[in-house]
């Protein structure tokens, strides 16, 4: 990667699909007028293979297999309802090869929700790094499956792309192998100032001016570190924090308890607002009974804080439990927003948007003077929301119009 930094002018930022809603509102942030549809074309031909083309002047043949020389491509790269990860991933591997040999100077991958994450390690030991030792149990887990993560990362090394920027991803052997495979240019962007100032300026938890009656609650001891970094920036000094533990008794069946390292008791807790905070869900179980088990304590307002929503219908079904009062989540898989999607649960479901966020990061990883705002998210809610009101539907209604005018 060019240690120079870039100007605005120098970047040309697409999606792994054409129409990409999340893709469009990262350009639009970070300046991009023009649409993503006039700068890149995602051709498939009959039988169904796919190759994209970064357009150019048909009448200029000056520059030929040049379009893109000096320039700085972002690929914007998030699921759909429309193709599977592994076609998109194919996409990604294209693009990143297409803007390579047209003659960008870098080409950087912007995934918030990684692919192919959850298959971190394989069947021996030197297949995947973790910060404790690997049992037997964990190793069989494996057995027969590739190590998918680092072949991802060896990929799009290969496709040509020099720089991943990913959002609060979960697994260290991902971030250790993505570090390894790009030199350091691997970013994993954890928000938490998204979730402290949301946190602290909406009506979502009741609590005193200093955390008087609020807990940060960590469902293990990976999320130790993420929810005590929480802590921190919210700044509350009276807020209790307390650290959860599970045993996995089957396949099926999870045993939650207070971990004995937990910094707090249940003593003198009952009535708190409690935010039980993680990076990911996809069934929703532990989750359920790690809220129904801190329903002992009575809480006032039981709120479960996620980065990755992975929306199954069964996930769905589940986190539709009375035990859970609300679920604050991103928008790193936007397939949340739809109000099909959110099913029963968009009653209970605020989701932060987070397009102009990446956007001030990526500024700040690039060294470019984009404009800072101190709050840069925006809230979807449903209207189905008991704490639904017409000024944060008016807001985003707004931004939109400004995107679509621009676009």
């Amino acid at each position: 990667m060019s240690p120079v930094s870039i100007s605005p002018h120098e970047i040309v930022i697409v999606g792994n699909s054409s129409d990409n809603p999340f893709a469009i509102d990262v350009a639009y942030a970070m300046g991009q007028n023009q649409d993503i549809a006039d700068l890149i074309g995602m051709k498939a031909f009959t039988n169904t293979e796919f190759c994209p083309r970064f357009i150019s002047d048909e009448l200029d043949f000056s520059a030929i297999g040049k379009s893109l020389q000096g320039k700085t491509v972002i690929i914007v790269s998030t699921s759909s309802l429309v193709k599977t990860r592994q076609e998109l991933a194919m996409h990604n591997f294209f693009i990143a090869r297409a803007a390579k040999e047209n003659g960008a100077l870098n080409v950087i991958l912007l995934e918030p929700d990684l692919f192919f994450s959850a298959q971190d390690r394989g069947a021996t030991e030197d297949l995947g790094e973790t910060e404790t030792p690997r049992t037997e149990q964990d190793l069989k887990k494996f057995d027969g499956q590739p190590f998918t993560s680092k072949l991802y990362a060896q990929m799009l090394k290969l496709s040509g792309v020099d720089k991943v920027i990913t959002v609060h991803n979960h697994s260290h052997s991902v971030q250790r192998i993505f570090s390894d495979v790009f030199d350091g240019h691997f970013h994993n962007l954890i928000p938490y100032k998204i979730y402290a100032h949301y946190l602290l300026n909406s009506n979502i938890i009741n609590c005193g001016p200093r955390g008087e009656g609020l807990v940060l609650c960590a469902p293990d001891k990976g999320a130790r570190a993420f929810v005590k970094e929480m802590y921190k920036k919210m700044g509350l000094d009276k807020a209790k924090f307390i650290l959860l533990d599970k045993e996995r008794c089957s396949e099926h069946k999870v045993r939650i308890t207070l971990h004995p390292e937990s910094e707090s008791t249940f003593e003198e807790l009952e009535g708190c607002s409690i935010v039980l905070f993680d990076d990911m869900v996809r069934t929703g179980s532990t989750v359920v009974k790690s809220c129904q088990f801190l329903q002992q304590l009575s809480p006032q307002r039981m709120i479960f804080a996620v980065s990755h929503f992975y929306a199954s219908d069964e996930g769905r079904e589940r986190m539709a439990n009375n035990a859970i009062d609300e679920i604050l989540t991103l928008n790193t898989l936007p397939t949340i927003l739809n109000r099909d999607v959110q099913g029963r649960l968009r009653k209970k479901l605020v989701v932060l948007k987070i397009e102009k966020w990446l956007a001030q990061e990526l500024g700040k990883i690039l060294e470019l003077p984009l404009a800072k705002e101190d709050n840069p998210y925006k809230i979807d809610m449903s209207s189905k929301n008991p704490r639904f009101t017409r000024k944060i539907w008016f807001a985003d209604q707004l931004d939109s119009l400004k995107s679509t005018s621009i676009s």
